[in-house]
C-alpha cells in the first residue's frame, strides 16, 4: 500500500469520524480494528504456512529430512534474535503483560512497531519450528492496531483501552474461527470494567475478525474438529478426575516453564543463549518430533486416533514395538513441552503458551482415556476426552474458563460438549486457583507495581503512577547547616518540612517547622545548633519501586499525611496521600 493510498484512507476515516457520534464511530472503529487483527491474524497464519510449505518442506528438508529439520528451531530462534537486536531495539513486548502494563501505567498506549514486530518474528520462530504458539503475538498485534487507532483519531483512555481489547478480540477470533472465544478473552483477561457500551464493539470486532479469516483462510491451516461423540451424563466422574488431572498439569507447567526460562535469561551472552536453546530443541525433536512448532497436526492425530503418526520422524521408532511403551512416550512428550517452550522463548524466540496449553490438554485427554480404557471402564468418550482436556489446561494456564468453554467449543463445530467443557474447565481453574491465585501475568504485573484487577477500585489504584505525583520543590538543608541558615530557608519556603540530604543526596532526616519553633526563637542558638541536631528520622519512606497499595498502608501505619520517597535512599521528593486520593477521584470521573 503506497503512501497515497494510506493518506486517503486516514483522511477517509477522519470524516467518518467527523460525520459520526462518539458511539457510532466507536463502533465503526470496532469493525476496522477487529477486521485489521483478522487480517493480521491471516497474514500471520499464512506466513508460518508458507516457510513449512516451500522453505523447508519444499527446499531445505530435501536434501536430508531426518537432520536438517532439528537445526530448523536453531535458525528460526537465530533469526528472531538479530532481527529483533537489529530492527526493534532489542524489544519484543511479548505475551499479555506489556498490554496489561500499558492498560494499567501507560494509558492504553502501545509502540507503533508492534503492530508487525510480532508477525514477523514470531512467524520466523514458529514457522522454523519453535515450540511455541501464535496466538500471543497475535493478541500483541492486534492490541497494537487498536491502541494505535485510538491515538491517531485523539480518543479517550476509556476508548483507546476499549479498541486494545477489540484488536485482542479480533486477533483471536481470527486465529481460531471464534468469535465467541474472542469476544471472552477480551473481558476475562485484559478488560476489568466493562459495560453495555463497550460490549458492542468488542462483540463486531470479534465478529470482523472471524470474517475475515472464513474469507481468506482454508480450513486446514485452522485448528478445527469434526469428530465428537454425543455426550452421556454417566461419563461426568470422567470429567471431574479430568478436571482435576487438567489443573495440577497447568500448575506443573506454569512453574517449570518459567523456571526454564529464566534460567536462559541468566545466561549474559545472546549467542550462547540462542546456540544452547537451538542445540537443546534439537535433542528434544530428535526424540520427540510432535514438539516441532505450534503442534496442531498432532492435536489432530490424537482426535483422529492415529497416534502413531507422533513419532513417524522419531529416532525412537524402530523401538516402539507395544501400546504401553507409546502411551508412556506420549505422556513423556506433554510433559517435556514446558521445557520446549522455555527454551524456545528464553532464548530469544517469540511466541505464547496458547496452542501449547491446547497441545498439552489434547496429549493429556489421549493419555487419561487410554488408561481408563486399559483400567477396563466400558464406553470411555475418548475423542471428547481428548478434545475437552484443552479446555482444562487453557482455563488453568491462562485462569480464562470462559474463554475456553468457548473456543473448544466453537472449534468443535457446536455445543455438544458444553457441559463436560464446563466441568473440566471449572474444576482445573478452581485447582489453579487455590495453589495460585494469580495468574503468571498479573504476578509479574505487580512486581513491576501495576495492578490489573476485577476490583475496579484495586484497578484505578493501580492505574497511578506515582513517579509523576511526586513533589520536588522542597528547599533541601545540609546536615552541617546551622540553625541561622536553616531560618533562612523557612523564611523563603511555603513547606513546612524540609529533607536533609548528606552530599550524595541520600536522606538523613527531616526538619519539622513545628518541631523547632522554640530553637527559632532562641537567638544564642543560631549558631551553634546544626541541623543533624534538629531533624528526626522520618517515621516512614516510601520506595520508588513500591506498589500503591503498599504505599497506602504505610500512610495509614504511619499516620502522616506526607511522606519522602527514596530510591536506593536517594532522596527524590514527597509524595502526598491527598494528592493519590485526588488522583484516584479524577481515574474514577474518567471511568464512568
Amino acid at each position: 500500500m503506497n503512501l497515497n493510498k494510506i493518506n486517503y484512507l486516514d483522511k477517509t476515516i477522519s470524516w467518518i469520524h467527523d460525520k459520526l457520534n462518539g458511539k457510532q464511530f466507536l463502533i465503526f472503529s470496532g469493525i476496522a480494528v477487529g477486521a485489521s487483527a483478522g487480517l493480521a491474524a491471516v497474514i500471520l497464519k499464512l506466513f508460518v504456512h508458507f516457510i513449512r510449505k516451500y522453505v523447508l518442506e519444499g527446499y531445505l528438508l530435501t536434501f536430508d529430512y531426518k537432520y536438517i529439520y532439528l537445526l530448523m528451531p536453531l535458525l528460526g530462534i537465530g533469526l528472531t534474535v538479530f532481527i529483533t537486536n537489529r530492527f526493534f531495539s532489542g524489544n519484543l513486548f511479548r505475551g499479555t503483560i506489556p498490554i496489561l502494563y500499558a492498560i494499567a501505567k501507560k494509558g492504553s498506549i502501545l509502540p507503533f512497531g508492534q503492530i508487525y514486530s510480532h508477525i514477523i518474528t514470531s512467524g520466523i520462530t514458529v514457522g522454523f519450528g519453535g515450540s511455541a504458539g501464535l496466538e500471543s503475538p497475535i493478541v500483541s498485534t492486534g492490541a497494537a492496531i487498536g491502541s494505535n487507532f485510538g491515538q491517531r483519531y485523539k480518543l479517550t483512555y476509556k476508548e483507546k483501552t476499549l479498541l486494545l481489547a477489540a484488536g485482542a478480540a479480533g486477533g483471536i477470533a481470527g486465529a481460531f474461527n471464534a468469535p465467541i472465544a474472542g469476544f471472552l478473552f477480551a473481558l476475562e483477561v485484559l478488560i476489568v470494567d466493562i459495560n453495555i457500551t463497550a460490549i458492542i464493539p468488542l462483540l463486531i470486532a470479534a465478529a470482523s475478525g472471524t470474517l475475515i479469516s472464513k474469507i481468506i483462510l482454508e480450513e486446514n491451516i485452522l485448528l478445527y474438529f469434526r469428530l465428537i461423540q454425543p455426550f452421556d451424563y454417566h461419563n461426568v466422574p470422567y470429567y471431574i478426575l479430568l478436571g482435576l488431572l487438567a489443573g495440577f498439569v497447568s500448575l506443573y507447567h506454569v512453574v517449570l516453564f518459567e523456571k526454564v526460562e529464566h534460567y536462559f535469561s541468566k545466561i549474559t551472552s545472546g549467542v550462547k543463549r540462542c546456540l544452547y536453546g537451538g542445540l537443546a530443541l534439537a535433542a528434544l525433536l530428535a526424540l520427540f518430533p510432535s514438539l516441532f512448532g505450534e503442534g496442531y497436526d498432532s492435536i489432530k492425530s490424537l482426535a483422529e486416533m492415529k497416534p502413531t503418526a507422533l513419532f513417524k520422524d522419531s529416532i525412537l521408532s524402530p523401538f516402539i514395538g507395544n501400546q504401553y511403551l507409546l502411551l508412556l512416550l506420549i505422556t513423556i512428550t506433554f510433559l517435556l513441552k514446558a521445557f520446549a517452550v522455555g527454551i524456545t522463548l528464553g532464548s530469544g524466540g517469540n511466541g505464547g503458551n496458547f496452542a501449547p496449553s491446547l497441545f498439552i490438554g489434547a496429549y493429556l485427554g489421549f493419555i487419561f482415556a487410554n488408561v481408563l480404557i486399559l483400567l477396563g471402564f466400558n464406553n470411555v468418550p475418548f475423542i471428547n476426552l481428548t478434545l475437552v482436556a484443552m479446555a482444562g489446561i487453557l482455563s488453568g494456564i491462562f485462569h480464562a474458563p470462559l474463554t475456553a468453554i468457548f473456543l473448544i467449543a466453537e472449534i468443535t463445530g457446536g455445543y455438544d460438549l458444553i457441559i463436560p467443557l464446563m466441568i473440566v474447565s471449572s474444576v482445573s481453574f478452581v485447582v489453579v486457583k487455590y495453589f495460585h491465585p494469580e495468574s503468571i501475568e498479573v504476578k509479574k504485573l505487580k512486581q513491576q507495581g501495576a495492578i490489573v484487577s476485577g476490583d475496579k477500585d484495586m484497578s484505578l489504584l493501580g492505574r497511578i503512577n506515582i513517579r509523576n505525583l511526586i513533589e520536588k520543590d522542597f528547599e533541601v538543608i545540609e546536615p552541617e547547616e546551622k540553625l541561622r541558615m536553616i531560618i533562612e530557608h523557612i523564611k523563603h519556603s511555603k513547606r513546612n518540612r524540609f529533607p536533609v540530604l548528606d552530599k550524595k543526596g541520600n536522606l538523613k532526616g527531616i526538619i519539622y517547622v513545628d518541631s523547632i519553633k522554640e530553637e527559632m526563637f532562641n537567638p544564642d542558638l543560631y549558631d551553634t545548633i546544626i541541623a543533624k541536631e534538629l531533624m528526626v528520622k522520618p517515621i516512614a519512606k516510601i520506595w520508588i519501586e513500591d506498589d500503591i497499595f503498599s504505599i497506602m498502608k504505610k500512610y495509614d501505619e504511619s499516620g502522616q499525611w506526607d511522606l519522602p520517597v527514596v530510591e536506593n535512599e536517594r532522596y527524590l521528593g514527597f509524595l502526598s496521600k491527598s494528592i493519590i486520593l485526588s488522583k484516584y477521584r479524577n481515574e474514577l470521573l474518567s471511568s464512568f
